[in-house]
């Protein structure tokens, strides 16, 4: 990954930042499925984690070909009155990397006790035991708000930025430009 495209949310009297980097992130994965090739990652880095914000910015991290090459694609349409971006640009040296990966959250025990009834055919009695009513998980973690295509409902989606490392790790990038093994330039 050797270059950036930054992408700023512009002030909005209508809507809120939240809102807006909803919508944006919700293009990037609609573009990033039509691209289909991995190879884009996503970092936020006015991320604040204790306030649970994204901020205002979305960074997106590949090589400038590939970059120049998305970019030229119309994923942002609709979004061009609410966001300024520049042509992508070269990733400083001297970078340190960073995950940025996707946080499942397992929060709803009766989703979780069929799925493990269907899956390893164990018995509701073992299901319940295994997940009993008070086994939900809640994250502390920033997060976007997207509505599935598949079945129409809204889901968060969140997103952890573990600490910069001094080495790069190659891998492949979901259609959300996230990963849980391969970095992004941290900068």
């Amino acid at each position: 990954m050797d270059a950036f495209v930054d992408i700023r949310l512009l002030p909005d009297p209508e809507f809120p930042p939240t809102t807006l980097m909803n919508a944006l992130f919700g293009k990037l994965h609609r573009g990033l499925v039509a691209f289909g090739e991995g190879a884009i990652g996503v970092s936020f880095p006015d991320v604040r984690e204790r306030i649970h914000s994204l901020g205002t910015r979305m960074r997106l991290h590949g090589t400038a070909e590939t970059l120049q090459r998305f970019m030229a694609t119309e994923w942002l349409a609709g979004m061009r009155d609410h966001v300024t971006s520049a042509p992508p640009a070269p990733v400083p040296p001297e970078t340190r990397h960073q995950i940025v990966r996707r946080v499942q959250v397992q929060s709803n025990p009766e989703r979780l006790r069929r799925r493990l009834i269907a899956r390893k055919g164990v018995s509701e009695e073992a299901a319940r035991a295994a997940f009993p009513d008070n086994c939900t998980q809640k994250l502390d973690l920033p997060y976007v708000i997207l509505r599935s295509n598949s079945t129409g409902q809204q889901f968060r989606l969140f997103i952890e930025h573990l600490p910069p490392q001094n080495q790069a790790q190659t891998g492949e990038f979901s259609a959300y430009g996230l990963s849980p093994d391969a970095t992004v330039p941290y900068f």
